[in-house]
């Protein structure tokens, strides 16, 4: 018997599957990659996690997808933010269901629980994303089985209902009980995971999608930096950190060009392939406003192999001024 889970990494999804697998059953753990999940490398993470209860992580991308099919026109509207929750969950389930006909397995499992999050799992949201993804009597949720209605894997004796939990509400209590219960170490504290709820996050992506279409090789270029839309229109990225500045300095997307400081120590920066003069010669003002400079100075920025010089701005208060956020 096998069960395909959808798995966050969390430790909801992390108890549920531990919860089947338990019961004997063989469990694929899928993260399915939209591209919204988080801003740095979770893989490590979640394979650990995975090892400790037993499972097969599989990581899904469905970036492509997920922008064409759900993004833009989500049937079920945004949460606060740029959020489809329940159209996002339904799109996740209906990938979920695939791969559980491709490999032969039973049912699905996720790692929700009743009454935590009020828009996408109230008891009207889990309902309504069964019937998006047509997963009804498919799905079993294993920490708050007890408090909704059987499903397949129930009824068919290949589950106890007896072993599954009956959890509802934003208390994490009985979680961490669990969580002591089977060992479990290194898993994290509970947290929205997705970008889209993200205000910042947010005001980068309809920054974007005013001026452009986004793509999936444009997806990286909005989970870094500090993101400025100058006078003709266009976009300049540039690094706050170490970090940040050798993730940008990765991203291969034709849009961009890169920027880079010649002979003093300077942020990374992105700026918009189309950019006219006039913004080339105010982003390489803005990169150097955020170096060590002298206002009364001219310095070197490197564009892809031709070097522009000018002197920075003022002040960063001057720069700041071309901040979308």
């Amino acid at each position: 018997m096998k069960a395909i889970s959808l798995f966050s990494g969390g430790l909801d999804s992390t108890l549920a599957i531990k919860l089947i697998v338990n019961q004997g059953i063989e469990v694929i753990a899928c993260n399915i990659n939209t591209g919204f999940g988080a801003t740095r490398d979770r893989r490590v993470h979640m394979q650990n996690m995975c090892d400790q209860v037993g499972a097969e992580l599989r990581i899904i991308d469905i970036q492509s997808e997920y922008l064409q099919q759900v993004l833009f026109d989500p049937k079920h509207g945004y949460g606060k933010h740029f959020n489809p929750c329940i159209d996002c969950h339904a799109k996740m389930f209906e990938v979920a269901k695939r791969i559980m006909e491709a490999e032969g397995a039973s049912f699905l499992i996720s790692g929700e629980v009743l009454g935590q999050r009020p828009m996408s799992q109230n008891a009207d949201a889990l309902a309504t994303v069964l019937n998006m993804s047509n997963c009804e009597g498919l799905l079993l949720r294993p920490l708050s089985a007890q408090k909704l209605a059987p499903t397949l894997a129930e009824e068919q004796g290949w589950i106890d209902r007896d072993r599954l939990e009956g959890i509802v509400g934003r208390s994490r209590d009985r979680q961490m009980e669990l969580a002591a219960l089977f060992g479990l170490q290194d898993f994290e504290s509970p947290g929205g995971g997705c970008l889209l709820t993200d205000e910042n996050f947010t005001k980068k992506m309809h920054d974007f999608i005013a001026y452009d279409t986004l793509e999936v090789r444009d997806i990286p270029v909005l989970k870094f930096g500090r993101h400025l839309r100058l006078d003709d229109g266009a976009k300049l990225v540039v690094g706050r950190n170490q970090e940040e500045n050798a993730f940008l300095e990765k991203i291969t997307n034709g849009k961009f060009l890169h920027l880079k400081t010649v002979g003093i120590p300077g942020p990374h920066a992105l700026l918009s392939s189309s950019a006219s003069d006039a913004d080339k010669a105010r982003a390489t003002q803005i990169i150097l406003t955020y170096c060590k400079t002298d206002p009364q100075e001219h310095y070197c920025v490197n564009f892809d192999g031709v070097d522009q010089k000018a002197a920075p701005l003022p002040s960063r208060e001057d720069a700041s001024k071309y901040s979308i956020l």
